[in-house]
C-alpha cells in the first residue's frame, strides 16, 4: 500500500494547473468521492467554476484510473480535458500526474488509513477481481 499525503496533493495540483494554465476551461467536474477534492482545489488554482455536472469544454478529474470504468463514462463530453492524479495503465487519451503498479493500493489523504484494507476488498469485490 500506498500512502499519500497532504503535500502529495498539492505537487499534484500544481502539475495539473501548470499543464493548463493555457487552457480555457467551462469549469472543472471530479467524481465523487475522489475526484471531488481534487476539483476543488482545481477550481481555486485555475480560477474557474466547480461544476455539479459536466458540460463541454470542462476540466474532468478523478484520483485514479484503475479498470477505466468510471472515466470511460463521459468518454464523449465534447472539448473536455482529462486529468488523474494516478493511473494505473498507461495512459491513453487521459492524462495521468503518476502511472502506478495496478496491484498497487493507494491511500488518498482524505481517506480512513485504518480502513484501507476493508476498503481495498470491497473495490475489488465491486469489480469482479475476486470472489
Amino acid at each position: 500500500m500506498k500512502v499519500l499525503s497532504w503535500e502529495d496533493f498539492n505537487s499534484c495540483i500544481n502539475s495539473i494547473t501548470n499543464s493548463c494554465q493555457a487552457k480555457q476551461f467551462s469549469g472543472v467536474y471530479g467524481f465523487p468521492r475522489g475526484g471531488l477534492c481534487l476539483a476543488v482545489a482545481l477550481s481555486h488554482s485555475l480560477n474557474i467554476p466547480y461544476l455539479k455536472e459536466l458540460k463541454p469544454g470542462c476540466l474532468v478529474v478523478d484520483d485514479v484510473y484503475e479498470t477505466g470504468k468510471t472515466l470511460k463514462k463521459v468518454i464523449d463530453i465534447p472539448d473536455a480535458t482529462y486529468f488523474v492524479w494516478y493511473s494505473k495503465v498507461i495512459p491513453q487519451w487521459w492524462n495521468a500526474i503518476e502511472v502506478s503498479n495496478p496491484d498497487e493500493w493507494l491511500i488518498f489523504p482524505w481517506e480512513d488509513i485504518a480502513h484501507a484494507e476493508e476498503d481495498m476488498k470491497a473495490y475489488q469485490v465491486s469489480r469482479g477481481l475476486t470472489k
